[in-house]
C-alpha cells in the first residue's frame, strides 16, 4: 500500500483544533448539498470536535500532567473520527477536489498512476447457512455481475456481535480480505441467537480502499 511520508491531519495539539475547526465548519455549511452524509455521522465528528476542544483549553489553562493526558486522548479520539469520517464521506462526489483543497484533504494523483481511487461501492446479502455459520454474498453495487472489479484484491469485510446497531462501519472490529463470494464467517457457540453486524468496502491491488457500504445485520444461527 503506498501511504504519503507525511500525515495531512496535523499532530501539534493547536494545529489539530484550527485544522477540525475549519474542516467542521467547510461540512457544516455544505451538508445540505452533500446529502449522502448522514447528519449523525456529523454530529459525532462535532461532539468530537467539542470535548477535544474543551481538554485543549482545560490543558491550555490548567497543564497538569492528568489535563495534557485527557487532551491527548481527547485528540487521539477526534483524530480517529475524522480520518473514518474523511475516508467514508470526503474523497467521493458530490464533494470535489476543490471542496478537499479547501478543507486541506490532499486529492489523489489520477495522473500519475492508475487506480488511486477506489469508486466502486459495495453491496450484498447475507445468507444464514448451518449453525454458527453465515455467508456474505457481495458485488459491485448496480452490476449484475458477482465478479470483483478488475485490478481489485476483494472486500474488506468488517464485523462484530453487538448489542447495539454500531454508529458507523470504523465501530466493527473484526476484519478479513474476502476475495471471493460468498465468504463464510464462523462464530462462537456462546454468540448464537446474538446480532452480528456487517459492513464492505472494495480494495484495490494497491490496497486503496473505497466508501464503505450500508451496515447489515443478521441473528447469528
Amino acid at each position: 500500500m503506498s501511504t504519503s511520508h507525511r500525515d495531512y491531519i496535523p499532530t501539534n495539539a493547536a494545529q489539530f483544533n484550527i485544522f477540525l475547526e475549519h474542516l467542521m465548519a467547510y461540512v457544516e455549511a455544505k451538508k445540505t448539498l452533500w446529502e449522502n452524509i448522514h447528519l449523525e455521522r456529523i454530529s459525532a465528528l462535532n461532539n468530537a470536535r467539542v470535548n477535544f476542544s474543551a481538554a485543549l483549553t482545560l490543558a491550555l489553562e490548567t497543564p497538569t500532567h492528568a489535563n495534557i493526558l485527557a487532551r491527548n486522548e481527547a485528540q487521539a479520539d477526534a483524530t480517529k473520527e475524522l480520518r473514518g469520517f474523511v475516508n467514508q464521506y470526503l474523497r467521493f462526489e458530490p464533494v470535489t477536489n476543490v471542496d478537499r483543497a479547501e478543507m486541506g484533504i490532499p486529492n489523489h494523483d489520477t495522473i500519475r498512476t492508475d487506480h488511486t481511487i477506489v469508486t466502486e461501492i459495495v453491496d450484498f446479502v447475507i445468507h444464514l447457512r448451518t449453525a454458527r455459520e453465515i455467508r456474505v454474498e457481495f458485488w459491485v453495487q448496480g452490476s449484475s455481475s458477482k465478479a470483483k472489479p478488475s485490478g481489485y484484491d476483494g472486500a474488506v469485510l468488517v464485523w462484530d456481535v453487538l448489542d447495539a446497531p454500531p454508529k458507523n462501519a470504523d465501530a466493527l472490529t473484526h476484519h478479513v480480505m474476502a476475495s471471493r463470494t460468498p465468504y463464510p464467517l464462523h462464530f462462537d457457540e456462546s454468540e448464537r441467537g446474538k446480532t452480528v453486524y456487517v459492513a464492505l468496502t472494495w480494495q484495490n491491488e494497491r490496497g486503496i480502499v473505497g466508501q464503505y457500504s450500508d451496515i447489515k445485520s443478521a441473528i447469528v444461527p
